[in-house]
């Protein structure tokens, strides 16, 4: 077998095994997009955290801007 021969099945070979790996890969975010969610994951979160986030949040933000000193 020359050099040729042996590059073409060594990328055939990883063709396959790619192909192979990314469809499980697929298989498993489906399946972890069907799982049912839990109550916890929802989340009941108050509308003070969600207010005091989103405030440092916009904080940050202003700084990354340098529009606050």
């Amino acid at each position: 077998m020359d050099a040729l021969q042996k590059k073409r099945r060594v990328a055939a070979v990883t063709a396959v095994y790619r192909y192979m790996r990314s469809q499980e890969e697929q298989q498993l975010a489906m399946a972890a997009v069907s799982r049912p969610v839990s109550a916890p994951a929802l989340g009941l979160v108050s509308l003070w955290s969600a207010s005091g986030r989103q405030a440092g949040m916009e904080m940050r933000r202003l700084l990354q801007l340098r529009m606050m000193r």
